[in-house]
């Protein structure tokens, strides 16, 4: 795989990742992840609005980008050094971890939305040993409680979880809920700055723009 974002191809990390801001929201605006209407989250929570981070693995190009600005953040924000193991979160989070662990060198794990009733009847599938520091991926994050079942899941098995790393931030309470945990969120975007620049692009229009910001300053509050 070549990397489109090499870091060393820049001058400043400043110019990076403005680029690798512009290419997500040009990425969301390709591949038509941004649904207006009314949707209901896992979490049971109604939304305005829908994110659908799923489709990106059906375009390879975007795949690939996202995929690598996924490790180049990873690297920025937490440091290869600092996690013993990637952790994908089940559906949607799964294919970016295991992307993330494969350039990263670092063995896979992930947990079942259930335990299994057959055979070693374990939340972790994969090699898990007790100390063992696991990093939580996942596509985005609303109100943490999917990301705050697997890092529960994984300490009841020895490991340890303090870090989750999502591509975005919602900004509906996750990084508190998170937070309350043990557990520090990194995201590469926020929603408020996605939805900002999508009206700029003219992907979005100020009803749909406001309707986005409603919904962060309702939850977030």
């Amino acid at each position: 795989m070549v990397c489109r974002f090499d870091m060393k191809d820049y001058q400043t990390q400043e110019k990076f990742w403005r680029d690798a801001e512009e290419e997500i929201c040009q990425i969301l605006k390709r591949t038509a992840a941004l649904e207006f209407g009314t949707f209901k989250l896992s979490s049971g929570r109604i939304t305005p609005y829908y994110i659908d981070l799923r489709v990106i693995p059906s375009f390879p190009q975007a795949f690939r980008k996202v995929s690598e600005i996924y490790v180049e953040a990873i690297k920025r924000d937490i440091g290869q050094e600092n996690f013993d193991r990637v952790s994908g979160i089940p559906v949607a989070g799964m294919s970016f971890a295991v992307i993330a662990a494969f350039h990263l060198n670092k063995p896979f794990i992930y947990v079942r939305q259930s335990r299994r009733l057959r055979g070693r009847e374990r939340r972790v599938e994969g090699v898990l040993m007790p100390g063992d520091r696991v990093l939580l991926i996942d596509d985005l994050v609303t109100t943490g409680i999917s990301l705050g079942r697997a890092a529960r899941a994984i300490r009841a098995e020895g490991g340890v979880v303090t870090d989750a790393f999502v591509l975005l931030d919602r900004e509906e309470g996750g990084r508190k809920r998170l937070s309350r945990a043990g557990i520090t969120l990194h995201s590469v975007l926020k929603i408020t700055d996605v939805a900002k620049r999508l009206y700029e692009m003219g992907t979005i229009d100020e009803d749909q723009l406001e309707i986005i910001l409603k919904q962060v300053r309702e939850k977030e509050s």
